[in-house]
Parts: C-alpha cells; structure tokens; sequence
C-alpha cells in the first residue's frame, strides 16, 4: 500500500539528513512507474556510494503533487513520459556522472 502524500514527504526528508548536502538544487526529483530503472539505468545512479530514495504514493495525484513540493523548494526535476500513471516518487543527489536528461 502506498503511503499518503505527508508520509511520503516525511519519509525523503528523513533520508535527507543523511545526505551530507545542504542545498535542494542539488537533487533531483522524479516520479516513475519503475523507479528503480530510472534511477539505475536512465539517470545512471549509483547502487553503491550514492544518495538515492524512492517512495510508493498512494496514487498518481500524491506522486505528483509531492513532485511538485521538492521543484517549489529548489530541486531539479524533468518531464518524463514514464510519470502518466505512475506512483513512485525518486529522489537522488545530483553528481558529475549522473544524468538528469531523460531519454524516451
């Protein structure tokens, strides 16, 4: 069951913490149907060694909704064509080898 569009938020931002950054620009947020492939292998994030989180909203609506609240406080995001439908918000800290240009 996914989690409500507060428990989503208070889920990345305890994750947060443990970041080491301070800035929101320095992450970005995303929402997806398979979150972990487009963490792994669209925006080439690491497994190991790297700051990353994804959370299952409750619906579509939530998902994006929670999007939108990380954009308002600085974070990079995309449009992509995997968020119709989907329900799973991710989240990583921006580095020199991830990218955050989505190809279809």
């Amino acid at each position: 069951m996914g989690k409500t569009y507060e428990e989503v938020i208070a889920k990345i931002d305890e994750h947060l913490k443990y970041s080491g950054r301070r800035q929101y620009s320095d992450f970005y947020v995303g929402v997806a149907k398979n979150a972990s492939g487009q963490l792994f292998n669209k925006h080439h994030v690491l497994k190991d060694g790297q700051w990353w989180i994804y959370v299952s909203a409750d619906s579509p609506e939530t998902a994006q909704k929670v999007k939108q609240h990380y954009m308002d406080l600085g974070m990079r995001s995309g449009n992509n064509p995997d968020e119709i439908d989907a329900y799973k918000v991710y989240c990583y800290a921006v580095t020199y080898y991830t990218s955050e240009i989505l190809k279809a």
